[in-house]
Parts: C-alpha cells; structure tokens; sequence
C-alpha cells in the first residue's frame, strides 16, 4: 500500500465554519494546500474575504461566504452552495465558536483554582448563557446536519468538530456555558459519529487547549498570559494553529477511515491524547 496516497484529499469539497481566523483558518489553509477545494464561512464578511483573497493569490482554490452559524437557514444555504459549486461535499469542520474571554482561561495558570466571587452563578444571564450555547453547541449541530444531507448520498463523509479541553476541565461558574456547550458537543459528535458510521461518515473532534487564537477577544496574545500558562505544560509552550494541521489533515483524509466518534486532545506541549 502507498500510505502516502490515503492522506490525498485533492479535489475534495471542504467547508469551514468560523474560518476567518485561529483553528478555523489553519484547517482552511492546510487542506487547500494539499489540493481542497475550500469554502470558508464566518460571520465577519471583512475577515473572511481578505483571507480568501490572500489564498487564492497563493494559488490555492479558496473560496468565502458570510453565514452567522446561529441562523441555520443562512448556515444552509451557504453549505448547500459550496457542495453545489463542488459537485460535492467531503469534509466539514464544525469549528465556529466563543469562549467565556480571558478570566476562565486565566484561571488555568499555575494550575491553582481560581477564586469566583459569591454570586457569580445568580448573576451569569440568560443572554450569556444562550449566547455561548447557540454558537458553540447549535451551530455544531446545524453544520454537521447540513453537511450530512450531502455526504450520506455519495456513502463517504468527514465531519471533524472544534470541542475543548474545556469541556472535562472543569472550573467554577466564570465558564459554566462554554464547558457544557464543549461537553455538550463531544456528546453530539459520539452520537453523529454512531448513525452515519454505516454511510462511510466518520465523525471526530479536536479538543484543544490553550491555543494562540483571536478568540474572546484576543486575550491568549497576551505573552504573561502565555508563559504562566507554559510553566504547567511537559513542554513549556503553548500551541499554535499551524500545530494543528497535521492532525486536521489526517482526520479529513481516507487515512483515517477507521477511527470514527473519537476526541483527540491537543493541548500544547502535552501532546495527543484520545477520550472514548
């Protein structure tokens, strides 16, 4: 066997939620750069078209659409639009999300559980809450269902969700939504991952943990941040996106065939570890 040619994916129809930047933007460039046709969605029409701009300039077959993955029918047809454009639909990262902002992350350095005023949980508000659910849980939901209506026809399919270390990291009320909405997600995937396996649809997640992304804000910029967080981890740095594309590759690619309904944890320097 040429174990080169099962990590092919030229040709494939690729579409990426949240892609205009961080993980989203690292799993667009790595599958375009090994010949995917990719389509990058986000709901910042001024990000996402200057990052397709600059991939294509490159050479590389990147195209963009606007869609806020918590309006499903606007979700739909941007999906449906990539696959018609392709003539098909291979891979889709479910990968749009928010985090909680720089507190709950922050609260991970040293390792020491961090002190939450008293009350923090009767003040968290309902828009908080539906907020961090309907992008981070929904939007997995609406994406992998779209994608699937496509894929489960032609009997092959990679649907990869962006999860947390979040989701079994757990801390006190500062991050209650984010950490159900990513538990929550790796439940979905198990479950999506079950009803298409005999469609040859596999289903699998990438769990990072602190990775420098824009995400909430930007805060994992900052370097204090960074090196406090960097004391705790074998390797002593923090990840990157262009750290994940190896894997991202691997998971969307006929390499991976086998594993279906698996959490892959990359959390820095840690390294990978997989949760049944």
């Amino acid at each position: 066997m040429d174990v080169s040619s099962q990590f092919d994916v030229a040709g494939f129809g690729v579409i990426v939620t949240g892609g205009a930047s961080g993980l989203g933007l690292a799993y667009g460039e790595v599958l375009a750069a090994h010949g995917a046709r990719v389509t990058l969605i986000d709901v910042d029409a001024g990000a996402v078209a200057a990052q397709a701009s600059r991939l294509q300039g490159e050479g590389l077959d990147v195209r963009s659409a606007v869609a806020d993955v918590t309006d499903h029918a606007a979700l739909d047809r941007a999906i449906d639009e990539a696959a018609e454009t392709y003539g098909r639909l291979d891979v889709a990262f479910a990968n749009a999300g928010i985090d909680p902002g720089a507190g709950f992350v922050g609260a991970w350095a040293g390792g020491e559980r961090p002190r939450v005023e008293e009350g923090a949980l009767e003040r968290y508000t309902d828009e908080r809450w539906n907020r961090v659910i309907d992008i981070n849980l929904n939007g997995i939901f609406a994406t992998a269902r779209a994608a699937a209506r496509h894929m489960r026809s032609r009997g092959f399919g990679r649907i990869i969700v962006t999860t947390s270390l979040a989701a079994t990291k757990v801390e006190p009320a500062i991050g209650a939504a984010y950490m159900t909405a990513k538990a929550g997600a790796r439940h979905l995937m198990h479950t999506i991952a079950l009803e298409l396996a005999a469609y040859g649809i596999t289903a699998n997640a990438i769990a990072p943990g602190f990775f420098v992304t824009n995400i909430g804000g930007g805060h994992a910029h900052n370097p204090e941040l960074q090196a406090a967080l960097a004391k705790d981890i074998p390797m002593h740095r923090v990840g990157r996106p262009d750290d994940i594309k190896a894997l991202a590759l691997f998971l969307a690619s006929p390499a991976s065939g086998y594993i279906t309904g698996q959490e892959i944890v990359i959390d820095g320097g840690w390294g990978l570890g997989v949760a049944d």
